[in-house]
């Protein structure tokens, strides 16, 4: 399956809020909540020795549901999001991820 399908297909799995304010808000604060779920799973699996390594694939998955909804929300194109997010990175780390790119680039940022 393609991104674009996936958005598409996501959109049918979604609930149809009416009030546009309370649809961006049920995706804005549903990927926030799962992104905290991912986190916790993480951290009973390599902190408290409690496998969560399922909980952290479930999660990541809703997580993307949910970055595919607010695509959605916006008529954007999930595929060409993550397009423009790699060449933002490849521009930021040409040669692949340094610590003194990092540093340069956090300095960069705070100017």
């Amino acid at each position: 399956m393609d991104l674009k399908e996936y958005q598409k297909l996501c959109k049918e799995t979604a609930t149809k809020p009416n009030d546009k304010n309370k649809e961006i808000l049920t995706w804005g604060l549903g990927i926030t909540g799962e992104a905290g779920d991912v986190a916790s799973c993480i951290k009973k699996t390599f902190i408290h020795g409690n496998d969560q390594r399922e909980g952290i694939r479930e999660n990541l998955g809703d997580t993307l549901w949910y970055a595919a909804m607010i695509c959605n929300f916006f008529d954007w194109d999930f595929q060409k999001i993550l397009e423009e997010n790699i060449k933002k990175l490849e521009k930021r780390y040409p040669k692949g991820f340094t610590e003194k790119d990092a540093q340069r680039n956090r300095i960069d940022w705070n100017e």
